[in-house]
């Protein structure tokens, strides 16, 4: 299970904000991956802001290369704006990327 979980972690790792050089993970966009014993995935993140360009597009996208990878029976993708998202949420990773750090 843990090494499904970090294959699941590499391909969150390939998917980019279109807005932010930096992958969503690193970003701090997701919260949870879930993995039941059944190997269903589930996934709580979020967006930059409510309002962000591909609020429709990006959670589809996440859901579609994680259920592609092989072992995981489906993929869902929940998004939750609690906490709300903000840069304090980046790894040190992204904060260098970013000129935070």
């Amino acid at each position: 299970m843990e090494e499904l979980e970090n294959t699941i972690v590499e391909v969150l790792k390939s998917i980019f904000d279109p807005e932010i050089p930096v992958d969503i993970y690193e970003l701090g966009l997701i919260y949870e991956v879930k993995i039941d014993a059944d190997k269903n995935v589930a996934i709580d993140m979020t967006l930059t802001s409510p309002n962000c360009p591909v609020a429709e597009t990006m959670p589809k996208e996440v859901e579609d290369k994680v259920g592609e990878i092989e072992g995981v029976k489906s993929s869902k993708v929940d998004i939750v704006f609690d906490p709300p998202w903000d840069k304090d949420m980046m790894s040190e990773e992204a904060k260098l990327e970013l000129g935070f750090l």
